[in-house]
């Protein structure tokens, strides 16, 4: 019971839901109490990607030569801001504590990559929990910075920020502050009820997380069918928590409301990204290869800024395979 204890929670991890996700304590057992009692009664390449960005978007070839031009422009400013970041803020030694699959934890690599800061990834084991033993914080994502503890992926990234930018005050810049809010209140509220809609989603989705997460045969086993039962049935659960109907129309919704934001802009930051660019693009990247993310691309108008986001923030920095 313990294992499958584990299992549900570990859907819980790639969904989101809570400010962080939690390793250890009650949590995993009442979700799967949850499901039980229904049951009796989040470098491979990215799935917007095709021949060519014209082809991508249905663009005409004057859209797919003045996008070219955008990107070649980004790629620029991103160089620059990469170099700038670099020579302010450079620690000796990154490590990044993490489920693959979390949408929490991505938020905190696409700043790591977008800025260029090298760093390393230790995969917990749900299971044993064994890499984060030495930690009293039992929540992932734990930033060690030069020996020094950073958890919840809002304060690690504005502690980040703040070393990156000492003159500046972040979380003064009201839109930025209110978009961020809404990806940790609203938008991975979402993405649950749409992994796990269906039995075969909620496969496909342990599927891909027992195949990035850190996990022995047996217990990847365990987790993909055990841990797909039972969030198919949480689920349901979550969407009555969170006010959700239909879980598709409430994904369209959210990406097209991020959308409007823009209000014609590149990015919600202008030319370049900023930190709420970056945290919508993390929580969305763990389901970019599941059904749920391929039909949020086709209906709605988030693939043109997904794309801009996936060569803004470029190639990982991790430095670990």
């Amino acid at each position: 019971m313990r294992r499958i204890n584990g299992l549900a929670f570990l859907g819980r991890t790639a969904a989101g839901i809570g400010g962080s996700t939690r390793v250890g304590g009650a949590t995993p057992q009442r979700l799967v109490q949850a499901a039980t009692i229904s049951s009796s009664r989040s470098n491979s390449t990215p799935l917007w990607s095709s021949q060519s960005s014209g082809d991508r978007f249905g663009l005409s070839k004057p859209s797919a030569a003045a996008g070219c031009a955008m990107w070649f422009s980004t790629s620029a400013a991103q160089e620059v801001h990469s170099h700038v970041a670099a020579e302010r803020f450079a620690p000796n030694d990154v490590v990044l504590y993490q489920y693959e699959a979390c949408p929490y934890c991505n938020k905190v690599r696409a700043f790591l990559d977008y800025n260029n800061i090298p760093y390393k990834v230790m995969e917990v084991n749900l299971m044993s929990k064994k890499e984060i033993k030495w930690s009293d914080y039992k929540k992932v994502p734990i930033l060690k910075v030069d020996d020094e503890q950073m958890v919840n992926s809002s304060d690690i990234i504005d502690k980040l920020s703040q070393r990156m930018n000492p003159e500046s005050n972040v979380g003064d810049i009201e839109e930025e502050k209110k978009w961020r809010q809404w990806v940790d209140g609203h938008l991975v509220h979402v993405l649950s009820p749409n992994i796990y809609r269906t039995p075969s989603e909620a496969l496909e989705s342990f599927d891909y997380i027992t195949s990035h997460g850190n996990f022995s045969f047996s217990e990847r086993l365990v987790a993909k069918y055990g841990g797909a039962a039972a969030m198919y049935f949480v689920s349901k659960k979550l969407k009555k928590r969170h006010n959700i109907t239909d879980a598709r129309a409430a994904l369209y919704g959210a990406a097209e409301t991020w959308v409007d934001a823009l209000k014609g802009r590149q990015f919600l930051g202008g030319p370049t990204p900023n930190l709420a660019d970056l945290a919508v693009f993390g929580v969305l990247r763990p389901i970019r290869h599941l059904k749920s993310g391929k039909e949020m691309v086709e209906n709605t108008r988030i693939g043109e800024w997904y794309s801009r986001m996936e060569s803004a923030v470029g190639k990982s920095a991790r430095i670990n395979a």
